[in-house]
């Protein structure tokens, strides 16, 4: 693993951490191509329940991508469907995950930044963050996936007035909008983020990611279960987990789960 991407572990949350903060967490191709490796490690490791997404320090998230990589890395078609290829995977790797994710957003979350925020499944910021999705200013054009990850938050017309405009939206305007799901102070959001990242450990991780999967199907457009899903809720049923809560709520405990 390179030094621009480190991991962290705290119990049962692994943090991995864009680790650029002279130039605001700006994410190099290197960086992307590194990050599926890293996160579906995590993803595969029995021992994490809980990942976070966040830039060292306390001042950006990320920036976006590296500006002064384009010229190389995106100076043709040819050389930017490489790059962009890059992003996607990173992106999907991200959306991709068994396991809960949450971007912990400090100040600038902008372009490249956005997108991979985006794809993790809860984003918390904190009051002084900023929001924007860039490609208009520098004559790209953002993908139809990552766009659709703004539609399915914000809805079409509010999705326009970001791809269009590229303006920045500050953090209480991103929280009204949906890009944001929780603000905090700056001091207080590693805090606030890491305790909900425990409640979600302390929760039977069975039902955790089925929940995460029943969404993520819906999002696609299923709107009926099906075998699978049908499959899934039943055999529930049959993990020792299951009894654990029954016992735990009957007992007037707390529930000690051990799937993981």
């Amino acid at each position: 693993m390179s030094d621009e991407i480190l991991v962290e572990r705290r119990g049962a949350i692994a943090t991995v951490i864009l680790n650029r903060p002279k130039s605001h967490n700006a994410i190099t191709i290197g960086m992307y191509t590194e990050l599926p490796g890293v996160v579906s490690e995590l993803d595969d490791d029995p021992t994490v329940k809980v990942i976070v997404l966040r830039g060292a320090g306390e001042k950006s998230f990320a920036s976006g991508a590296d500006i002064s990589e384009f010229e190389k890395e995106r100076g043709n078609a040819t050389s930017a469907r490489n790059y962009n290829e890059r992003v996607a995977e990173a992106e999907h790797a991200i959306e991709g995950l068994k396991k809960p994710t949450i971007a912990m957003i400090h100040g600038y979350c902008i372009g490249g930044g956005a997108g991979l925020a985006l794809a993790c499944d809860i984003r918390f910021a904190d009051t002084k963050g900023r929001f924007a999705i860039t490609p208009g200013k520098l004559g790209l054009v953002y993908s139809l996936e990552s766009s659709k990850r703004v539609v399915d938050l914000v809805g079409p017309a509010r999705a326009k007035w970001i791809l269009l405009s590229g303006l920045q939206i500050h953090a209480e305007r991103a929280l009204a909008l949906g890009l944001f799901d929780e603000l905090s102070a700056p001091e207080e959001l590693e805090q606030f983020t890491y305790d909900f990242a425990e409640t979600v450990c302390s929760r039977a991780q069975f039902s955790v990611r089925a929940g995460k999967e029943m969404v993520r199907r819906i999002v696609l457009g299923q709107v009926q279960d099906d075998e699978d899903t049908i499959n899934l809720r039943n055999s529930s049923f049959d993990t020792e987990d299951f009894a654990e809560g029954v016992q735990a709520f009957l007992a007037k405990r707390p529930p000690n789960f051990q799937w993981s």
